[in-house]
């Protein structure tokens, strides 16, 4: 099995564990500020946070992922998924795959398209707009959908470029409970967000 497939293997396994209670498996991220990657923002809530090992991703959630998860993407590559799934594939050439310099309604396409592709269906967005990261341009906007399984869900989207890559934060959480409670404090984290040098 190559590092990839057992990196996708024990981010699936850490996730299944946290769905089935909040506090198994992950780092407690305190509320205040964060530092995520190039990132750095400020949260009122407490999270739970996954780390991929292998790859600039990480999840975190409050409930469990079931019921609410932000999903962070730091540097997604030109030519690959934008939920840095695969590689572009010539024998899908209109996949969700991000390129340099993309307008911020393609990139809200891409991700529409993304969770299509995962089963995701009546994907809607809503209110794509500018929002800073720090001193980047990026953008925002929010989702609907309804799950594999029937449950509608709601969500957010903040995401901005930064030399030729693409970072990318997905919350979504169930839209009968959990998003009402949470909506207003993940979206001033989103509006806190900004780039800051790091050492890598």
């Amino acid at each position: 099995m190559t590092c990839a497939r057992w990196g996708f293997a024990a981010m699936a396994l850490l996730v299944l564990l946290l769905g089935a209670c909040a506090d198994a498996g992950g780092t407690l991220q305190h509320a205040g500020s964060a530092d995520v990657f190039d990132m750095q923002f400020t949260t009122d809530l407490n999270w739970s946070r996954i780390k991929d090992p292998f790859k600039h991703q990480e999840v975190w959630t409050i409930d469990g992922v079931a019921l609410n998860s932000l999903s962070i993407f730091s540097g997604v590559k030109p030519g690959e998924h934008v939920f840095m799934k695969t590689r572009e594939k010539t024998s899908r050439p209109d996949g969700p795959w991000f390129r340099a310099g993309m307008r911020p309604e393609e990139i809200r396409d891409i991700v529409v398209d993304a969770l299509r592709e995962q089963n995701w269906v009546n994907v809607s967005s809503d209110n794509l707009r500018p929002q800073r990261f720090g001193t980047l341009d990026g953008l925002r906007f929010e989702l609907a959908m309804t799950s594999p399984d029937g449950l509608i869900y709601k969500g957010a989207v903040a995401a901005a470029e930064k030399d030729g890559k693409l970072t990318l934060l997905f919350w979504k959480a169930p839209a009968e409970y959990y998003y009402g409670r949470d909506a207003a404090a993940v979206a001033k984290m989103l509006d806190s967000i900004k780039f800051v040098a790091t050492t890598e």
